[in-house]
């Protein structure tokens, strides 16, 4: 019996060694599957009306998802649309000024009081002459100064008139009516986007993992409709200690293996170091506790056949970087 137990010591003791001289090349660690997700959810209220993927469906960005019904909203539309309209008709008799019939009408008093002016300025320069050769009487030179300044007054009067008439409104007036229409035609484009947010599109290629709401229902903005993972590449998160970290390096190689294919490695790459230590109070000072801080490491794996799954659990191997020799 005690040559068996000696040689069961020379055997355990040779299995220690060898782990010990492979620790200090490599890094093993455990982790689970993991995959980017999204939850897209409706930016809108509205009832469900129609989905059209399933859990599973492989989707490209900008396909279509799920359909909100939005027919309060298109009339809602219409009746912005027609404020629009009118806003726009106030703005341009606004600018175009009064009819033509107005303005031909005032054209015509000008031209009338231009003509009136154009005789009493003719009266009133021949009674001058005649009053200097005493032919005529001052009252009548006087009477036809009055009426030249009369004439005058009627003629710039007139001018006016027409000025007013062609202009219609001031230039306050004419901002103002603008703003109507750019406030009129801004409710009518929220509308519009509002209605496009009834149609809910992919933000991501991916698959369709689950969904989270089915047609007919009622749903609220923010609300998850469906999940699209990105499992063309997934990740794994391990965690290593203090003494290992300096390492590991970002673009590191790795290995990945799962139980579901042991006789079969999936390569990786490290794209993430954790810039601090989890789990573990900031203020450690014993070298106990210093060697219990870890931190965690990314490692991506493509996934193009699809065999990585999220949740499987998974193990890493990671080789160290040589470290030189002091």
């Amino acid at each position: 019996m005690k040559p068996r137990i000696i040689i069961l010591g020379l055997i355990a003791l040779a299995g220690v060694s060898c782990a010990g001289k492979g620790a200090r090349d490599t890094i093993s660690a455990s982790g689970t599957i993991e995959a980017v997700e999204v939850n897209v959810a409706s930016k809108v209220p509205g009832q469900l009306i129609a989905l059209a993927v399933e859990e599973g469906t492989r989707v490209k960005t900008g396909d279509k998802l799920a359909s909100i019904d939005h027919a309060s909203l298109d009339i809602q539309l219409r009746q912005a649309e027609a404020g629009v309209a009118l806003a726009e008709a106030q703005l341009a008799l606004l600018v175009k000024g009064a009819r033509s019939e107005d303005i031909r009408q005032a054209e015509a008093a000008l031209k009338q009081a231009e003509a009136n002016l154009t005789i009493a300025d003719e009266d009133a320069r021949r009674m001058r002459a005649l009053a200097k050769t005493g032919s005529a009487t001052a009252k009548q030179r006087d009477d036809a100064e009055a009426r030249l300044t009369v004439a005058a007054a009627q003629r710039n009067a007139a001018s006016e008139a027409l000025s007013k008439v062609q202009r219609l409104a001031r230039p306050e007036e004419v901002r103002a009516a603008e703003a109507r229409l750019a406030q009129a035609q801004a409710a009518a484009d929220l509308l519009r986007k509002t209605i496009s947010d009834c149609e809910i599109t992919a933000p991501a290629a991916g698959i369709v993992t689950h969904k989270a709401a089915e047609a007919g229902e009622l749903v609220t903005p923010g609300q998850t409709i469906v999940t699209i993972s990105e499992l063309d590449s997934v990740y794994v998160m391990i965690y290593v200690t203090d003494k290992e970290l300096g390492r590991v390096k970002l673009g590191g190689a790795a290995e990945i293996k799962i139980d579901t294919f042991p006789d079969k490695s999936f390569p990786g790459q490290i794209t993430y170091i954790s810039p601090e230590a989890e789990f573990t109070p900031k203020n450690v000072q014993t070298k106990e506790d210093r060697v219990k801080l870890v931190f965690g490491v990314k490692v991506e794996i493509e996934n193009k056949d699809g065999l990585l799954k999220p949740g499987l659990p998974a193990d890493a191997l990671i080789r160290f970087v040589p470290v030189a020799a002091s």
